[in-house]
């Protein structure tokens, strides 16, 4: 009897032994499942947020890059009057307004000296011929009345030229060399001023730099630190005041040429006709004494 309940308790113990083995295991199992679930779970999640992180940058970039192209665009559509007047008020009202008075000054002198010997030229050809037709046809008086009609220094020295013809040849031609001298005076009104300017205005533009360049060292001493905005910044303005001062004296410069090549062109042409009418004035003074 002993013996067989020895035996129904050992069949009994391995039953349910092998039972808990198989429920601990299955347990296992699930809890390994689960692990690897959450584990995916986990892995598929940051992939999702790595995803979202990826095009939420791909959007900024993009942004980005399409505001830079939007700037690049507004920059390309300012014009040149707008960055020079941005430029303008970034060099300071104090050497950038005595820069910009030389500039209207000279401008004003250019046109008032343009317009002046635009007006003084004269078809010396075409005078010379009508003064020649009035000495045959009336005389030393018909040819005045020609030169008084006539605008320009030529005509003025033809006057004068006639004027004293009645003194003799050599009078004439000292009569016409001073009163040449008198309008070549004319010419070159205001000229002087016109160069003045031009040597003004680098000057006025480079003593801007220098004095923004000591308020920069002053700025930098006062910080005890040398900051590069800080620098750039001082020497930046400093220098605009260099680039306008070679800008106006660049303007300047072009339109001098022009009126020294203009002075030039009508002197000589007032040389050609001033030894043509004292021609003139010999042949018809000869044709007087034949007669």
């Amino acid at each position: 009897m002993k013996k067989l309940l020895t035996l129904f308790a050992l069949a009994s113990f391995l039953t349910f032994g092998v039972s808990n083995s198989a429920m601990a295991q299955d347990g296992e199992e699930a809890a390994m499942e689960e692990t690897a679930t959450e584990m995916v779970d986990s892995a598929a999640m940051a992939a999702e947020k790595a995803a979202e992180e990826a095009a939420a940058a791909e959007k900024e970039a993009m942004d980005a890059e399409k505001e830079a192209e939007e700037t690049e665009v507004v920059e390309e559509e300012k014009s040149f009057h707008q960055v020079l007047k941005e430029k303008f008020i970034e060099g300071g009202p104090e050497f950038m307004g005595i820069v910009l008075l030389c500039l209207i000054l000279g401008l004003a002198i250019v046109i008032e000296r343009i317009i002046y010997l635009n007006m003084a030229t004269t078809n010396s050809t075409k005078l010379l011929a009508n003064v020649e037709d009035a000495l045959n046809s009336g005389g030393v008086d018909a040819a005045k009345e020609v030169c008084r009609n006539t605008s320009g220094p030529v005509a003025s020295i033809f006057y004068q030229g006639l004027d004293r013809s009645h003194e003799g040849v050599e009078m004439v031609e000292k009569s016409v060399i001073s009163y040449g001298s008198v309008q070549m005076g004319l010419l070159e009104k205001g000229v002087s001023w016109i160069s003045l300017f031009i040597a003004l205005a680098p000057m006025l533009g480079f003593m801007g730099t220098v004095i923004g360049m000591i308020g920069a060292f002053d700025a930098i001493e006062a910080a005890g630190d040398i900051s590069p905005s800080l620098v750039a910044g001082g020497i930046k303005i400093a220098l605009l005041t260099t680039v306008f001062g070679l800008i106006v004296a660049i303007i300047l410069q072009i339109f001098y040429n022009y009126i020294v090549a203009k002075v030039d062109s009508i002197v000589n042409d007032m040389e050609n006709a001033s030894i043509s009418l004292i021609d003139l004035l010999v042949v018809h003074e000869l044709k007087n004494k034949k007669a």
